[in-house]
């Protein structure tokens, strides 16, 4: 594009050329309202406290508290914070494509070792005046996060950059997600085909099928996200990195017997996690 300030050319002949509306040579997003921020804000304290609820009981409780806003909203807002999608509507409810959907296949199934199990999504990360998107891959065997990604939007390439670096580390038996377009898009679903992998996804409205990934979104936001208060992007970054490189090497789980994720990842004795991949959101 020509700089505007020294142009030979008017600016609605280059957008002409270039195949441009001229409007939208003009046009700077409008920053969501506090009143928005604040309402989504509150929509993932509840769903974080309550995944199981749904766009109703989510109103419903807002009523509660003296927020009047009715069911639609709510609905409409849940699928923009890719939270279960359970309110079919425009845009975002929509697979993309029309992508394949693969059956659930861990009914009783656990997880016996490193990268039998992986499962990925994507959470809300709320910032003091807008908010983020944060996809991670976990090893439900040793609860370590593989491979992770933070963005302002919810991009298929987002979803594979992160999937991709995953699979340059190592290879699961199966993948679970849920029915998001983001998993159900040809490019992630032959991505995981062409590494052998089998898909699985969760039943439509069962965000418990993912059950771990659920569990780390709640310690995520609990020990790191709500405690912090982002006001920007970069301090989100800087405290994920920090957050879920301690998550990954240093955190204790009593489920693990009190090893780290990395430690039973990576076969290592307690203490010694230099085999760790190091987690960067920068």
């Amino acid at each position: 594009m020509i700089d505007w300030e020294k142009r030979e050319l008017p600016i609605t002949t280059q957008a002409q050329l270039l195949g441009l509306s001229r409007s939208g040579l003009y046009y700077e997003p409008v920053p969501p309202s506090a009143q928005e921020v604040a309402l989504k804000h509150r929509i993932d304290e509840i769903y974080t406290a309550h995944p199981y609820y749904g766009y109703r009981r989510i109103a419903a409780q807002l009523h509660r508290e003296g927020i009047a806003v009715n069911q639609k909203t709510v609905a409409r807002y849940m699928q923009e914070m890719a939270l279960a999608a359970i309110y079919p509507g425009p845009n975002l409810s929509k697979r993309a494509h029309q992508g394949a959907i693969y059956p659930y296949l861990l009914t009783n199934v656990t997880a016996s070792a490193p990268n039998h199990i992986w499962g990925i999504d994507i959470t809300y990360i709320r910032l003091r005046s807008s908010w983020m998107y944060l996809v991670a891959i976990l090893d439900w065997y040793s609860r370590y996060v593989v491979s992770c990604e933070l963005d302002q939007s919810m991009q298929q390439s987002f979803v594979m950059q992160t999937m991709q670096r995953a699979l340059a580390l190592a290879k699961p038996q199966i993948c679970n997600s849920d029915q998001g377009s983001q998993f159900t898009s040809s490019p992630y679903t032959q991505l995981l085909l062409a590494h052998e992998v089998r898909i699985s996804m969760d039943s439509k409205g069962r965000a418990l099928d993912n059950i771990f990934t659920e569990r780390l979104w709640r310690t995520i936001k609990y020990e790191e996200v709500y405690l912090k208060d982002y006001a920007t992007p970069r301090e989100a970054r800087a405290g994920l990195t920090d957050y879920l490189r301690f998550y990954n090497e240093e955190r204790v789980h009593q489920s693990l017997e009190y090893h780290t994720p990395a430690e039973i990842y990576f076969g290592k004795e307690k203490g010694d996690c230099t085999l760790a991949t190091p987690i960067s959101l920068s």
